[in-house]
Parts: C-alpha cells; sequence; structure tokens
C-alpha cells in the first residue's frame, strides 16, 4: 500500500494545519532525488511481484468460512527471519489494510528476465507455504480478491460488531477490529471520514436474478442505521460504507526496474494502454456483502471507497475553504503521459497546482514529469506522525512518499528512494490486475506483464492512445462479463509506422482477444510479437516450455476458451443447490465455495475449466 511507516499520528486537525509544510518539504525532497539521479543510467532489469493473501477459517461442523483475524500475529513471526538475515530472506512480508490480511513479496527483486520467469511460481507457493505452517487445523491462506461475505453480520473469527456511532469508520457492516493493527492504516482510514466530512460510500448494482425484489432496497435500520445511509442508497445497489470495502480487496501488482529514467517513463506509458485490458481479463470479485453484484472487478468499488474529496472539492458546493475541484478520487487511472512522445494523447484536463508546477520547472525537471508531480500534489496528506515532520530533505523522503503512496493510480512511477544504495533505481509499477486463485494463474500474469514489458522496448512498439480512451476502457472492464461482451480501444498499429495527422486514425475497438491474439488482414496482436521476441533470444528449452505454458494460458483466457475467475465464481453460486436465485451468497454457498477454492488451490481440484491443462504439477512446486 505504499509507504509503511509508525509514530504519534496526528488527528486530521493537525494533518490539514501541515499540510502545506508537508507538500513543501515533499517537493523538495523529489527535487533533491531528481537531481541526484538524472543522469544515472545502466541499471539492470530487475522485477518483483507483490500478492496480498487472505486468512481464512473453516468450520466444517458449523458449514461457515470466515476470515480470520491473526495477520497482525503472523507478521510477528514471519518477519523475525527478515530481523535476523535482512538480506537471506526468500519471502518479505508485510501488513495490509485489513488484519485477516498479509502482503508477500520476493525476499529480493529477480535479477534478470530469466531468473525470475522460472521462479516466480515456485516463489509464490512457497510464500503461501510459509503463512500455511504457522495456521491451526482448519485455517488457511487464499489467493482471492475479495471476501463474498466481507460485511455480512458474523464474518470474522473471532467474532466482530460494528459501531455505526463511534470509532473510526463509523461502519454499519465493518467492525474498527477488521483494520490491522498498524497506525498509519488506522490513521488513514480515521481521516478518509474528517477529511470528506461524511463516510465514505459506494453503491454497486446488484445483480437481478430472477427472484431479486423489484425495486431491491434493503432495510439499513436492522444494521443500526438512523436514517442517514438510507438516504445515500440507491435502488437496485448494494451499499457500502468504510473503505475497508475496497481496501480488503487483494490484489497483484508487478514492478521493474528501468535501465535509466527516460526508460521509465517511456514503459510507464507503454504499459498504461494495457490496463483496462487486464483489468478485463484477470477479473475476479462479482461478490460484495454477500450479495452477487452486476460487476466483475473491484475497480469500481475502489473508486468510490477512495474518495477523501469534500464536497468542494467534488463540485457539490463553491470553493471556499479548498483549492482546487478535482475531477478523480485517488484510486484512478492515470491521468497523463510522462513521455515527450506521448504528450499529444493527453487530452483530458489535468488539474495541478501552478506554484508546485513552476517551482519544479525551475529546478531542471521537464514539463511532463513536472505536471504529474503537481498533479499528485493537489492532494493532502492523509497521515502524519509527529515524529517525522522535521526531516533532513537531502536524504529523507517521507514527506514525497507521503502523497506519491495515497495517491493510488492504475501505474505508478516510482523515483530512487533519496537514501538508497546504489542497487535501486527508477521503477514501474503495473497496479490493475485482479488476484487469481492459483499460483500458476499469477505466475502466468506476471510473466505476460513482463515479457510485454521487454517486448516493447525490443521492438520500440508505440500502444498510445488518448489517455480519455484509457478511462473510458477501465470503466467497461468493470463491467460483468467484459471480456467476452465489451470491446475496448486499443492502437490500430503498434509498429510505430508514422500514422497520418488526425490521432482519430490511430486507434479503434478491439476485444480483448483481438488485443492478446490479432485479428488477421487488422492487427497484429501482442501475443505474436511475444513468440517473435522468445525466437530471437537466446533461451533454454526448459524455460521456453514452462513460459509457453503460462502465454497458451493467457491466450485461451482472451479467447474465452478458459473463463475469467469472475464467470468461474458466478457460475459456481448459481447452480449451487442452495442458491434461490436471489442474488444472495449465504453462509452455506459461502462455505461450499471457499472450500472449492481451496481444493483448487492446494492442486486437489485440476479445474480445467478455469486453469486449462499446463498447471504446474504438484510435486514440481
Amino acid at each position: 500500500m505504499g509507504l509503511l511507516t509508525d509514530g504519534s499520528a496526528l488527528s486530521w486537525e493537525e494533518t490539514k494545519h501541515y499540510a502545506d509544510y508537508v507538500r513543501k518539504h515533499g517537493i523538495i525532497q523529489f527535487i533533491n532525488i531528481f537531481n541526484k539521479y538524472k543522469d544515472r543510467q545502466g541499471d539492470p532489469f530487475k522485477w518483483g511481484d507483490e500478492v496480498e493473501f487472505l486468512i481464512v477459517k473453516f468450520n466444517d461442523k458449523d458449514k461457515t468460512a470466515k476470515l480470520c483475524l491473526k495477520g497482525d500475529e503472523l507478521l510477528k513471526v514471519l518477519n523475525e527471519k527478515e530481523e535476523n538475515d535482512p538480506t537471506g530472506v526468500e519471502s518479505l512480508w508485510r501488513p495490509e489494510y485489513a488484519s485477516f490480511m498479509i502482503e508477500g513479496t520476493p525476499g529480493k527483486p529477480y535479477d534478470g528476465f530469466f531468473d525470475g520467469l522460472n521462479k516466480i511460481e515456485i516463489n509464490m507457493n512457497n510464500r503461501r507455504q510459509e503463512i500455511m505452517k504457522l495456521l491451526e487445523p482448519g485455517e488457511v491462506v487464499m489467493t482471492l480478491t475479495n471476501f463474498p461475505r466481507l460485511g455480512c453480520p458474523n464474518f470474522t473469527e473471532p467474532p466482530t460488531y460494528p459501531t455505526p456511532n463511534v470509532g473510526i469508520t463509523k461502519s454499519l457492516f465493518l467492525s474498527d477490529e477488521t483494520i490491522a493493527n498498524n497506525t498509519r492504516y488506522q490513521t488513514v482510514a480515521r481521516n478518509f471520514v474528517d477529511r470528506r466530512g461524511e463516510k465514505v460510500i459506494s453503491n454497486i448494482p446488484i445483480y437481478r436474478d430472477v427472484n431479486v425484489a423489484r425495486p431491491f432496497k434493503e432495510n439499513l435500520s436492522i444494521y443500526g442505521d438512523d436514517g442517514t445511509s438510507e438516504k445515500l442508497t440507491k435502488e437496485n445497489h448494494i451499499y457500502m460504507d468504510s473503505i475497508g470495502f475496497g481496501f480488503s480487496c487483494c490484489c497483484l501488482q508487478q514492478t521493474m526496474q528501468a535501465y535509466d529514467l527516460k526508460e521509465a517513463k517511456f514503459i510507464y506509458d507503454q504499459l498504461a494502454p494495457m490496463c483496462g485490458i487486464m483489468l478485463s481479463l484477470t477479473a475476479a470479485s462479482p461478490f460484495y456483502r454477500g450479495y452477487m453484484s452486476n460487476v466483475d472487478t473491484r475497480w469500481n468499488i475502489l473508486n468510490d471507497i477512495a474518495d477523501c474529496r469534500t464536497k468542494e472539492e467534488r463540485g457539490i458546493t463553491p470553493l471556499k475553504e479548498n483549492k482546487f475541484l478535482i475531477n478523480k478520487t485517488r484510486y484512478n487511472s492515470i491521468s497523463s503521459y510522462l513521455s515527450e512522445q506521448a504528450d499529444k494523447y493527453n487530452d483530458i484536463p489535468l488539474t495541478y497546482d501552478d506554484n508546485i508546477f513552476n517551482q519544479l520547472l525551475k529546478n531542471g525537471i521537464d514539463c511532463l514529469l513536472a505536471k504529474h508531480i503537481a498533479y499528485l500534489f493537489i492532494r493532502d496528506p492523509l497521515f502524519l506522525f509527529s515524529e517525522k515532520l522535521n526531516l533532513n530533505d537531502e536524504i529523507a523522503t517521507d514527506h514525497f512518499e507521503n502523497i506519491q503512496s495515497t495517491n493510488w493510480q492504475t501505474m505508478r512511477f516510482k523515483p530512487p528512494p533519496g537514501n538508497s544504495s546504489s542497487s535501486i533505481g527508477w521503477r514501474v509499477e503495473f497496479r490493475p490486475c485482479e488476484l487469481q486463485i492459483t499460483d500458476f494463474e499469477n505466475a502466468a500474469i506476471s510473466c505476460f506483464i513482463i515479457l510485454l514489458s521487454r517486448v516493447i522496448l525490443a521492438y520500440n512498439l508505440n500502444l498510445l492512445i488518448p489517455i480519455s480512451k484509457l478511462d473510458d476502457n477501465m470503466t467497461r472492464a468493470a463491467k460483468r462479463d467484459s471480456i467476452r461482451v465489451e470491446k475496448f480501444w486499443f492502437r490500430k498499429n503498434i509498429m510505430r509506422e508514422e500514422e497520418g495527422n488526425d490521432i482519430v486514425d490511430e486507434y479503434a475497438e478491439f476485444t480483448v482477444n483481438e488485443i492478446i491474439n490479432g485479428k488477421e488482414g487488422v492487427f497484429i496482436g501482442l501475443m505474436p510479437l511475444i513468440y517473435s521476441y522468445l525466437g530471437n533470444i537466446d533461451i533454454d528449452t526448459e524455460t521456453y516450455c514452462k513460459l509457453k505454458k503460462y502465454l497458451e494460458f493467457i491466450q485461451r483466457k482472451a479467447s474465452g476458451e478458459i473463463i475469467t475467475t469472475a464467470s468461474w465464481l458466478r457460475k459456481f453460486v448459481m447452480t449451487h443447490p442452495d442458491y434461490k436465485n436471489d442474488s444472495v451468497i449465504s453462509d452455506r454457498i459461502n462455505y461450499d465455495l471457499l472450500k472449492k477454492i481451496h481444493d483448487i488451490q492446494t492442486n486437489v481440484d485440476p479445474c480445467p475449466e478455469l486453469l486449462g491443462t499446463w498447471r504446474m504439477s504438484k510435486k514440481k512446486l
């Protein structure tokens, strides 16, 4: 989730008082980083992944599956290895927003191209096993984007009880006990509400099966609502009222180190058009608060839940106390490209701080990067610790990261740490992918993104389309069964041949299948280029065969031969004998679903409908 520090947290009113101070010193820190590393070149290609895990407890007698609130307890044990041997551990463990979550990454970046491609699935599985060894009977670790009954009564072990009128989030559905025992996360949760001036809300359309009431409207008084939330709900929608509904969703991310600053900006821009495509392909979260929704991804929920804008910033009331009308929430698609060749595709108005922008320009930072940073810095800090106020801006980056790490965009441009060793350079993070059920799937997706980044560089591809079309693609990708029923904006000729003067002629609508696998006589397809690349490099047979399994899986997922995780989840629920065609995921349905998922994750059930026939055998793992 970004910068993790602890200390004496300030209240929102105190943090607000220091907001300009944090921005001022955050920009100074970025300028110092930039000047220190702007000419840095020759960094080797390194990369890594991030996986967020859920801890689940089964009660086989009662036929229930609940979220297990022992993430903090497990982290203490998991982190002992790193404390004793920081450079020798196989995995690194970090807290996540919820007390039933843990984030795991490789112990160090994969060094070089083939190193990671050969190790990633094994490393992911080892991470899973490392947690499993610490669990008690009935407890399991799962890679699942969203727990289907998050926010339902009695969904945690031990039980927790919401406090709608007091506490941090004042949610009708989620207790503050579900927030990790981490000062930063608790402070962010509180300050979201305090800054916004009211609870965050999300209304997600319910799947209107035949027995869903028309109109569908919940009685929230049974959860303790005093009538306030009732006014915020929409008919035929599932109502959520805490950032926990978004930040408890798990995702899969890839970070890669670039050769230099120029390459980092280039990769950032070129991968951005893939965000909507990969969100559609990895769709894995159709269930919210025990209901089946009419969307397949977490994206709309995150957009809503990460909205700490005031009424002024949302345009509901005129600007008075705030400086900017802000069009997007903190969790959204990127708003501008960074490289010079991409500038003409920056077609949406970008709100940014003029004073910060001019300051960056005066210190030698190019116009596009300066706008990007000045755009991020229209936000206030969401957390601040008294011990971290007065810092040495020559080496510290805390104030910069305070703002940078709380802008959760589809792509993240990451400068070297201010006091870093020579091993950390300019990096790019790819952030839209939903988490899949198995290590095989997550490894395949990660390898595809990493391979594509290498192909883009090797063939000097051009995937650029207008930023507005990226926003459109993200909206389309979130829809139910988007991989099959939607088309997405994509560049027609990606081989960098010159197009006409009219940008509109450069892109068209394609299916995910056409983008990945190609359309004869119309679009070359990304996968044929990847295979061409692999055929032109020195790669051993064993590595090639492993990659071929991953790539064939992606190809057949794109073509629809293998269904998305979201579609598989829907099918399981809708064919369950207890399902009443009412879009409700009952305790028993949830239990059977998660038991099935656990069998798939542990290779008890091969599930070719979801995985095809390429999954590595259990023995090899």
